[in-house]
């Protein structure tokens, strides 16, 4: 079973040991059903051999936020305004899923990871929305523009903390080896990452938890090496790499991300998306890129060239000398070139991903 979820003691403890879930906002609610029996949970290292400890790197995110959205019309207002289908949430199976938020126009405005919190034994229901801390209040706000009169409510809850675990061994990782947990009480969401295999584990506690009292075999790693990592495999997150209003949900790889669903029904901004879909034409990709030098000074939106002088697309963001740009793909295997902000010319160069299908193809 690939979802750890809280149980009564678990709860209690993240409240006591981090100050409760109160945010300036909404206090993030919590009533305990009367007649939900307090099954034991059971760790992961019960259903691995002994032997078989692999070994995690654990990344604060502190630049994802996470926001509690629950109600009886939580489902079908989701369901409305964001790319994936919630009916896949409603499967035991799968119990975190990946999404865009779009505008009108079929453009991103968010990206989002939603968890599961059915069947969770202390009443903390609905589902976790993780998004770009830079836009938490913006995101906010849209959800109390479209609730009209749904019974669902939104609240911060500053009280949890996001973290990434991916194995030190790649092979680990590419075999979806599970974290071994020696504290499931202090876990509320311990999820494969939805996106790619690449990206490891997603887990979620109290803010004041330390990962090395929760998982085994646990090096804590500076979030730029988590950075480092989703540039490096061509991963984009967050709204440097996807500014709202002008990325395209398929040009940033949103279906290799898992992160959409062109069988469910009407949802914001689902026009223009689906009619480009189903046209097969797509022209400009989101693409991991190895630079002849630092990123930092460069800005986000420079635009690249061919060597022989021809539009190549535009850079987005990255770290040291990985990053992300927007490539036409008639050129995405030529050498390409851009002028920092400083007036110097970095050449850099494109590849494909490891993790997209192997046929290309949007399907």
């Amino acid at each position: 079973m690939q979802r750890v979820i809280l149980f009564s003691s678990a709860f209690r403890a993240i409240l006591t040991g981090s100050g409760g879930l109160h945010t300036h906002y909404i206090r993030c609610n919590v009533t305990r059903p009367e007649n939900v029996s307090r099954t034991q949970i059971r760790k992961h290292s019960q259903d691995q051999p002994g032997n078989s400890t692999v070994h995690f790197s654990c990344y604060s995110l502190p630049h994802r936020t996470l926001i509690n959205v629950s109600g009886q019309d939580t489902s079908s207002f989701l369901q409305g305004i964001i790319t994936n289908d919630m009916a896949l949430l409603e499967e035991d199976a799968q119990c975190a899923m990946y999404a865009h938020i779009l505008n009108v126009q079929g453009r991103t405005l968010y990206d989002i990871i939603l968890y599961s919190l059915k069947g969770n034994p202390d009443g903390f229901n609905g589902v976790l929305l993780e998004c770009d801390s830079t836009v938490k209040d913006s995101i906010m706000q849209l959800l109390k523009v479209y609730k009209i009169r749904r019974k669902v409510t939104f609240s911060l809850c500053p009280s949890l903390s996001s973290w990434a675990l991916l194995p030190q061994n790649k092979a680990a990782m590419l075999e979806e080896s599970k974290p071994d947990v020696t504290a499931a009480d202090k876990v509320l969401v311990l999820e494969k990452d939805p996106r790619t295999e690449l990206m490891g584990w997603r887990m979620i506690t109290g803010s004041k938890n330390n990962p090395h009292e929760i998982v085994s075999a646990c090096r804590e790693g500076n979030t730029e090496e988590y950075h480092r990592h989703r540039y490096e495999i061509g991963l984009p997150e967050g709204v440097k790499d996807l500014p709202p209003g002008e990325a395209l949900p398929l040009e940033s790889n949103l279906v290799y991300m898992q992160g959409i669903s062109f069988s469910k029904g009407c949802y914001i901004g689902q026009e223009l998306t689906a009619r480009t879909h189903h046209t097969g034409v797509i022209r400009k990709r989101l693409m991991p890129v190895t630079m002849s030098a630092p990123t930092e000074a460069l800005d986000q939106g420079t635009a690249l060239e061919t060597e022989g002088g021809k539009p190549a697309g535009k850079h987005r963001a990255g770290i040291d000398k990985l990053g992300l740009s927007l490539i036409r793909l008639a050129h995405a295997k030529e050498p390409l070139k851009l002028k920092s902000s400083d007036g110097v010319t970095v050449t850099l160069q494109a590849t494909v991903p490891d993790w997209w299908p192997k046929n290309g193809k949007d399907k």
